[in-house]
């Protein structure tokens, strides 16, 4: 009888700890799923950001004027002759 009545409090025990578990893992699932939400709006809220600032960024390059071009490969044409 003795073995049967710790058996039932292990039972208890562990019933216990399942049933505490149990409660409270939907709020850990649904706390965690709620910040990653957050990370995913957040990083394609930053990738629209950085999309714009590189359609920016190769827009606006600018071609140095025709002379210095010249001036430049005549330099390097020199310096490749040489």
């Amino acid at each position: 009888m003795e073995v049967f009545g710790g058996f039932m409090v292990m039972m208890s025990i562990i019933s216990l700890f399942l049933a505490v578990v149990w409660l409270i893992m939907p709020f850990v699932v649904f706390a965690i799923k709620g910040k990653q939400d957050r990370t995913l709006e957040m990083l394609e809220a930053i990738e629209k950001r950085l999309s714009v600032i590189e359609n920016t960024l190769v827009s606006a390059k600018t071609v140095p004027p025709q002379g210095e071009q010249e001036e430049c490969k005549e330099c390097c044409y020199e310096e490749k002759k040489s």
